[in-house]
């Protein structure tokens, strides 16, 4: 695997002035709270050069992020009635209009409120499909008059491949990344992996943790773990990371796990290059683990 694919991986490109590429891991600042800011800075302190948020107050304090950023728009059904960042009575094009106004101005680069005018967003997120493909069709073309002048990259999140390869089919700005659960039980997502792999879009893993305990705990990630001296959640981040085209939403925190965590993939593929036999069997292990084998 090459070096680079343990630090980066290239973003599609909307225009050749928006080409860019995306860190292996993204801090998730989900339920985060009034511990956002904080944990924020915290996280940029200690290494991470991206962050994810979302125009959410139900789950998230964009206003609290300020740096870093992947943001997202959430359509009504994922809001708190009682706190949006828009109407919701207006039509979907205004709803995202209005989103994408309240996100800028929340992580505008200054305090000064004129410096909303120079604010842009490295990728904006469709938090997930709208109702019907229409209505979903309709709140992406909205966002694609964003870029790439305010918004570098498109993506969206918690998508079916049947909304995403119809998506990809009809939009004019193609998506860069798809952000979606990784767990067993949605058979770790590979029908969607498989078009991104095919489409050259980004697939963004979240929920790697918490929803596959059996897998940070199996034979395969511990060994990996034991051999380099990292704790199993490091270790499987890898394993994950090695799968390719990936690259994971990381909520951690605790300062010594964020360190550990973006130090891990230089371990790793420094271990793949002195001990490229040893390195293939603990992959293919994790790969049988998951029945990943035949993708």
């Amino acid at each position: 695997m090459a070096a680079t694919k343990w630090d980066r991986l290239a973003l599609r490109a909307a225009s050749a002035e928006t080409a860019s590429s995306i860190p292996v891991f993204l801090y998730g600042t989900a339920w985060k709270k009034g511990r956002t800011a904080d944990l924020v800075y915290q996280a940029l302190c200690s290494g991470f050069t991206a962050v994810d948020t979302a125009a959410q107050p139900k789950h998230y304090r964009e206003d609290l992020v300020g740096e870093g950023i992947q943001t997202k728009y959430t359509a009504v059904s994922g809001q708190n009635p009682d706190d949006m960042p828009y109407d919701p009575k207006s039509s979907i094009a205004e709803q995202v209009h209005a989103s994408i106004k309240s996100s800028l101005r929340n992580l505008r680069p200054s305090d000064d409120p004129d410096s909303e005018s120079k604010a842009y967003l490295d990728a904006l997120v469709l938090h997930s499909p709208l109702p019907s493909i229409g209505q979903t069709l309709e709140a992406w073309a909205a966002l694609e008059e964003y870029v790439p002048d305010k918004i570098r990259h498109l993506g969206i999140s918690n998508c079916p491949a049947s909304v995403l390869s119809v998506l990809h089919e009809a939009a004019k700005v193609k998506p860069a990344v798809v952000q979606n659960r990784f767990f067993r039980k949605g058979n770790y997502d590979r029908e969607v992996r498989r078009f991104c792999n095919a489409n050259s879009i980004v697939y963004q893993s979240f929920w790697t943790l918490t929803a596959n305990p059996d897998v940070v705990f199996s034979a395969p990630v511990g060994l990996l773990a034991n051999q380099l001296g990292i704790s199993p959640q490091a270790a499987m981040y890898c394993l994950v990371l090695s799968l390719g085209n990936i690259v994971i939403l990381n909520g951690t925190t605790k300062e010594e796990r964020m360190v550990d965590d973006l130090q891990a993939p230089k371990q790793v593929e420094e271990f793949a290059m002195k001990r490229p036999d040893a390195w293939e069997r603990v992959r293919t292990a994790f790969k049988d683990f998951i029945g990943e084998s035949n993708m």
